[in-house]
């Protein structure tokens, strides 16, 4: 039987090392769920256990009966026909299984029907889903709609909605981007009017992943003669008769995941959280959720892209051996590994930052009194999630990009052709590093987070709290930590917002691989194989922190603009 959870040593090396005690302990709230729900767990090892349960329930469900359909999802794709969206066949079962099997609520307490587990099992769930079908991840992973109720919501909201997404019932999406309103949420123009104290929507939505869903969280205006961000709430929106679905976008990939465009027409909602808070607030809660997944997706559709090049060139022979032989290839491939392994190893990293971040906010909730106690930690991991988030999907978007490009060169010609999954894998993370944020605006949002030092203060924890110190690499990379705090100083000291933008990406790239440098450093101190990842990742990453630092040095932003 094949296991998509079971046969991946990586993620099952992470489960077992990475040490998650304090996020359980918070997750579980001191494990007093174990007095109401048999299925809880009443310690770590119990917690860890059952996210191995779960993981290896939804390995087996991948592996076994949605892979084998996702080529079939992607010939027949989501459908459009007189105003109704139909998922494709394979798409539909795909649902239905996961729904069977309770996997529906990951994160969402049990109160409200969910498993209770942390975003690190939900990242790698991700992955594993995205392995299977690309595009499937798009309608899973909207489990952070209800997520979005759950943290912002009132009581009554959450009774109303939470148990129906952990069931599958309903699936969700959120409405954020508008024709004219892509990256600039604060130009969304979508009308919020409220009469006799309910809530009203009127305009178009564009390009809404899963559109078609029956609850959907839509970002729209307030706030009347308004034109910035604080003009903006959120609302919960259930369809009914007043959204008309316009039209379904015709996409390179992800051919199972409906892309809608919507108009609604005094279509009947509700205000979650409070007024004003819509983007600055609760939008980017949701985004923030949605970037993580996406890098997720993007690792796991890279996964299955670099297993079927690495299958095809032991078994691909030309010139009297298998082509896995020609230093070209085992090249590319090798370099396929380390870069899944470093985008996995700082998704699990993200993850269980933001997941620290949001035990001690919830803790905090339920014990004012130690507020002032814990302050200082919220506000460093809250820094440092938001720093983390952007790393997280620009270095694995962009390196599952290359990976799958890769991947259709060892295969050659056949690779151009659909009689193998490359080329689909290709067309599906292409998409990547565009939704839920451009690889360029996460540059935007990362970068502060280094020239603020905040990327600093949490090197300095792995090298007090860490043994990383004693890795035979640490001078390489401690070096890297000086070329980047010269290239921050050089480009502080310019006082120009111009070169700041303009160096921005060389910035946050140098900040990505001197972070993951740290990172796979530690893996390479408890195990030697990981030591091979963090040697071939480290010498790799020179090339990039060197040629950043000597262009920052030496070129401003007329050395390019002239050339247009």
């Amino acid at each position: 039987m094949g296991n998509f959870f079971k046969d991946n040593k990586d993620i099952n090396w992470l489960l077992k090392n990475i040490d998650l005690s304090e996020v359980i302990l918070y997750k579980e709230k001191n494990f007093k769920d174990a007095s109401k729900y048999d299925y809880a767990p009443s310690n770590i090892e119990d917690a860890i256990e059952n996210y191995k349960i779960a993981l290896d329930i939804l390995g087996e469900i991948c592996a076994e009966r949605i892979a084998p359909m996702s080529k079939e999802v992607d010939k027949e794709g989501a459908i459009f026909k007189d105003g109704e969206v139909e998922y494709a066949k394979g798409t539909k079962k795909a649902l239905k299984l996961l729904s069977q099997a309770q996997l529906m609520g990951f994160t969402l307490p049990r109160k409200y029907g969910g498993l209770n587990f942390p975003k690190t099992i939900y990242s790698m769930a991700i992955e594993i889903i995205s392995r299977a079908d690309g595009s499937l991840m798009n309608l899973f992973a909207l489990q952070d709609i209800g997520e979005t109720i759950y943290k912002f919501g009132n009581e009554d909201q959450k009774k109303r909605y939470l148990p129906r997404f952990s069931s599958g019932e309903i699936t969700g999406a959120m409405a954020l981007t508008e024709p004219d309103a892509g990256s600039d949420l604060q130009s969304v123009s979508l009308r919020a009017e409220e009469r006799n104290g309910k809530w009203y929507l009127n305009g178009v939505k564009r390009f809404i992943t899963n559109g078609c869903g029956d609850v959907l969280l839509v970002l729209a205006r307030s706030e009347p003669n308004t034109t910035g961000g604080r003009g903006l709430s959120l609302f919960i929106y259930e369809r009914d008769e007043n959204l008309k679905i316009r039209r379904i976008e015709d996409k390179l990939g992800l051919h199972g995941s409906p892309t809608c465009e919507l108009q609604f027409n005094d279509a009947p909602c509700e205000l979650l959280g409070e007024r004003k808070l819509g983007l600055v607030k609760y939008a980017m809660s949701l985004m923030n959720g949605a970037r993580l997944a996406v890098a997720a997706q993007s690792i796991g559709i890279s996964e299955a892209a670099f297993r079927e090049a690495l299958d095809y060139a032991k078994n691909r022979v030309q010139f009297g051996m298998p082509i896995i032989e020609f230093p070209q290839v085992y090249e590319m491939l090798s370099k396929m590994r380390v870069f899944i392994e470093a985008g996995r190893r700082l998704i699990c990293e993200t993850s269980k930052i933001v997941d620290l971040k949001e035990g001690l906010e919830e803790h905090v909730s339920c014990f004012p009194d130690e507020a002032k106690k814990l302050k200082k930690r919220i506000r460093d991991y809250t820094r440092w999630s938001e720093i983390l988030t952007p790393f997280s999907k620009i270095f694995c978007c962009e390196a599952s990009n290359k990976i799958c490009y890769d991947a259709i060169q060892v295969l050659g010609g056949v690779g151009y052709t659909k009689d193998f999954s490359v080329e689909r894998y290709y067309r599906d993370v292409r998409v990547t590093t565009i939704y839920e944020g451009t690889t360029q605006i996460q540059v935007l949002s990362a970068v502060r987070g280094i020239l603020n030092g905040s990327l600093f203060n949490l090197l300095d924890k792995y090298e007090e709290e860490t043994h990383i110190k004693d890795s035979e690499l640490f001078s390489e990379i401690s070096r890297y930590r000086s070329d980047l705090e010269k290239a921050v100083k050089f480009v502080k000291e310019k006082k120009d917002q111009a070169f700041q933008q303009f160096h921005a990406n060389r910035i946050v790239n140098m900040g990505i691989y001197t972070l993951v440098s740290y990172l796979v450093c530690l893996d390479g101190l408890v195990d030697s194989e990981k030591e091979k990842i963090a040697k071939t990742f480290v010498s790799l990453a020179e090339k990039e922190i060197t040629g950043d630092l000597n262009f920052i040095l030496t070129k401003s932003p007329e050395s390019l603009k002239t050339l247009l």
